[in-house]
């Protein structure tokens, strides 16, 4: 293992790093201008020049319709984890524009205790109807397997899921909006806020996240009817209920900090560590983020930290300087949930890096690419049953009731 490196420099010299935040030419997707500013810089500058007010008459507009075309008792579905953003989706469609979605949860079967907790209080808080899928933790196992080379990733099953499971109960119910959190202008830098993503077709989460369809996933110990679950509905039937998707973030201003220190003080939401992360409320839902983000950085040389630390440079709370320290100090660190994740895979650890190093980014090919050992382990533990959760938490001093 490796010491770690807090000297505020970029990790790797032989990369293009954007000029005012701390995000890597390896970032998928990613443009610079001519001054070398990443498209999400671009966007963060968008935000405050833009008219919000006239942005909410849109969002209010969308919604108006939404209302006067329910016919069936739902406005609008809202995918939600029980994370910080589709809490904070609930409370802006519930209390402010007072619509009445359901609610839909693919549970990729990986929740933590904390994450089952803000969930289950979401729903009692916002009053509710919930719809859930979950596949059995043999197949995530097998599939978590399939994933890690098909994909360079460990939760195949979770972005294709959470993809293909509001549309199958988008066109079943027949309820066409979709309502999704933050903007990908500066989550991901693939739109900004003068060119938003105008349109949620049927292959958008493959394109963006899964990057393979179930059918090529399908392998020795995977079948199509294993599969079958991840499949989205065909054409016609997205285009008969006529299933289109928005995010929030695209139409009033979104603040991360902001929105969880609001969702905590009010309604009770739940932090927890987040493994590769100096913040400890994104994916608060998953024991596994950790394994999500390590990954990320095997094979492009940045992670949670980067990512987090690229926000915070952009609103001026950190240096840039101070972003590549944090970033360096956290990204590195093998997870805990790498155990865990060989356990159920039957994986062996060099297996897992030699895989992780055959999927490295071509200007990565050859270079080191350090990892640190973690200071201490993780707590967070996969969610046992519910009801033993949820009396845990409201036992407690100080936990919402």
């Amino acid at each position: 293992m490796k010491q770690r490196d807090t000297s505020g420099k970029p990790r790797f010299s032989n990369l293009q790093y954007c000029s005012r935040c701390c995000m890597p030419e390896t970032q998928e997707g990613i443009k610079y201008d001519e001054m070398g500013i990443c498209q999400a810089c671009q966007s963060s500058e968008q935000k405050i020049h833009i008219n919000w007010v006239e942005r909410e008459s849109s969002l209010r507009a969308i919604f108006d319709e939404a209302k006067a075309k329910a016919g069936n008792g739902y406005d609008c579905i809202v995918p939600i984890s029980g994370g910080k953003d589709s809490t904070f989706q609930l409370h802006v469609l519930v209390n402010v524009y007072k619509m009445k979605p359901l609610a839909v949860t693919f549970n990729h079967n990986w929740f933590s205790e904390t994450g089952w907790y803000n969930l289950q209080n979401a729903l009692e808080v916002f009053k509710l109807d919930h719809m859930m899928f979950t596949p059995n933790r043999d197949l995530v196992n097998r599939i978590a397997r399939r994933s890690l080379d098909g994909i360079g990733d460990v939760c195949w099953h979770c972005h294709a899921g959470c993809g293909a499971y509001p549309l199958q109960v988008a066109t079943k119910f027949k309820i066409p909006l979709l309502v999704y959190g933050e903007s990908i202008a500066e989550a991901s830098g693939r739109a900004s806020y003068y060119k938003p993503v105008r349109k949620f077709d049927r292959d958008y989460f493959t394109k963006v996240s899964a990057k393979l369809k179930p059918s090529e996933m399908v392998c020795e110990y995977l079948s199509g009817r294993d599969l079958y679950p991840f499949e989205v509905p065909s054409v016609e039937d997205i285009e008969s209920v006529g299933v289109y998707g928005i995010h929030l973030g695209d139409y009033i201003f979104w603040d991360d900090e902001r929105q969880t220190e609001f969702i905590r003080d009010t309604y009770g939401w739940k932090e927890t560590e987040i493994e590769g992360a100096y913040k400890q409320y994104k994916s608060a839902e998953c024991v596994m983020p950790g394994m999500h983000d390590f990954t990320c950085y095997l094979k492009r040389g940045y992670g949670r930290s980067t990512y987090q630390a690229c926000v915070d440079v952009r609103n001026g709370l950190l240096t840039r300087e101070e972003g590549f320290a944090l970033a360096n100090e956290h990204d590195a660190a093998r997870p805990d949930a790498l155990d865990y994740y060989l356990e159920i895979t039957g994986l062996s650890e060099k297996e897992f890096y030699q895989t992780m190093e055959k999927l490295r980014q071509q200007k990565l090919k050859g270079i080191d690419v350090p990892v640190l050992q973690r200071t201490k382990p993780v707590k967070e533990k996969l969610v046992p049953h519910v009801q033993q959760i949820i009396r845990k938490y409201r036992q407690q001093p100080g936990k919402a009731k």
